[in-house]
């Protein structure tokens, strides 16, 4: 039986294209990305948990990218500039193709995102800790004097939080925030473009794992 509004088979088998790694990893990135904004000088606890947690899941993903199944290897979907440009000059005109995994563009924005991810848990885990600045030279030291006082509680001065207000690893910190923010809205738009599209729900393909069986034309 032929769905009237997608066109296709509404009877046909689903396949399965996201193990359930890749979509724990996914949800549980969102959720925890989220906590962190949310809880960013608010509630400092949370905000540093929740940014252990986003690197432990991109580092998850690092290793998942060459030991996961098919559509969530790095060799599976991962392309060069030359097939990104010529995807996103495709989108353009109305005529980029189906991907039953991640398509060139969506391919490109999960390494930036995994780059700009890893750098802000990086600034982030640097500024809790002044011995860990020290330990690298060719980084702008940024150390005040509040990190002698040892009396400070244990989220304020001491902690760097207060101390680095200013300085050039916390802007450093927050630029990579913002920048990551701004990604995920591109995400956001790209996948209900390519919901729209290709007529198919992305959003509850991650979440079931299942999409419709490539068409003639498909990337399989």
């Amino acid at each position: 039986m032929i769905d009237p509004a997608s066109g296709h088979d509404a009877g046909a088998a689903m396949v399965r294209v996201w193990d359930p790694l890749v979509r724990v990893f996914h949800w549980g990135l969102v959720a925890a990305f989220a906590t962190a904004w949310l809880a960013a000088d608010e509630v400092q606890p949370v905000h540093e948990l929740a940014g252990y947690t986003v690197a432990s899941l991109v580092v998850f993903r690092l290793v998942w990218g060459f030991a996961g199944s098919r559509h969530a290897r790095f060799a599976q979907f991962v392309t060069g500039p030359a097939a990104t440009l010529a995807y996103l000059g495709a989108m353009l005109r109305g005529r980029e193709r189906r991907y039953l995994g991640h398509n060139p563009a969506g391919a490109a924005m999960i390494l930036v995102l995994l780059l700009t991810l890893s750098g802000t848990a990086f600034t982030g885990w640097l500024m809790t800790d002044p011995a860990r600045q020290a330990r690298l030279p060719a980084l702008p030291q940024t150390l005040a004097p509040a990190w002698a006082d040892d009396d400070e509680d244990d989220y304020g001065e001491a902690d760097g939080w207060q101390g680095d207000t200013d300085g050039p690893l916390r802007a450093a910190h927050e630029t990579l925030a913002n920048l990551t923010l701004l990604l995920v809205a591109l995400h956001i738009f790209g996948v209900v473009l390519a919901s729209v599209r290709h007529r198919e729900n992305l959003v509850r393909a991650m979440l079931t794992g299942d999409k419709r069986p490539a068409d003639p034309g498909d990337v399989a």
